[in-house]
C-alpha cells in the first residue's frame, strides 16, 4: 500500500477540505485541477470519519492542512493513515478504486496532480501506471 502517494495526493487538498467554502473550492480546483480536486474529495470523504475518530490522525491532518509542503508533517500523516488503512482493508480497497477511477489510459492524472503540487515528486514517483496502484 503506497501511503506516501495518498498523502502527496491529499496534501494540497487538505487546506481546502478542512476549510470548505465557495472560495476554497474555487481555489482548490485552480491549484490542483478539477480531476485532482474531485479525487481528493472522494478520498477524504472515505477517510474523514476514521481520521476524526482518532485524535492523532486528526491532528496530523490539521497540521498538513496548515503546512502542506512540510515533509515532516506529511510523514506524521502517513503513519496515521497507514494505521487506519491497515486496520480497515475494505477502506484501503475503496481508496485504491478511487485512485484508479478514470485513469484507464494510465496513472497520468494522479501523477500530474502530485507533480503540480510538488515538482520534486517527479523524480521520486515517476510514471504511475493504473495497474501499479495497488493496496
Amino acid at each position: 500500500m503506497d501511503i506516501a502517494l495518498i498523502v502527496k495526493f491529499l496534501a494540497p487538498c487538505l487546506p481546502f477540505l478542512l476549510n470548505v467554502g465557495n472560495k476554497a473550492i474555487e481555489g482548490a480546483s485552480q491549484k490542483i485541477g478539477e480531476d485532482g480536486w474531485n479525487k481528493g474529495k472522494a478520498i477524504w470523504a472515505k477517510l474523514r470519519p476514521k481520521v476524526e475518530a482518532k485524535e492523532a490522525a486528526k491532528e496530523a491532518a490539521t497540521d498538513v492542512a496548515e503546512s502542506p509542503e512540510n515533509e515532516d508533517l506529511q510523514a506524521s500523516l502517513r503513519v496515521q493513515l497507514k494505521k487506519i488503512l491497515e486496520a480497515d482493508p475494505a477502506l484501503a480497497e475503496e481508496i485504491a478504486q478511487i485512485l484508479q477511477a478514470g485513469s484507464n489510459q494510465s496513472g497520468d492524472n494522479i501523477q500530474m496532480s502530485v507533480n503540480a503540487y510538488d515538482q520534486s515528486t517527479v523524480k521520486q514517483v515517476g510514471k504511475i501506471e493504473a495497474n501499479e496502484v495497488t493496496f
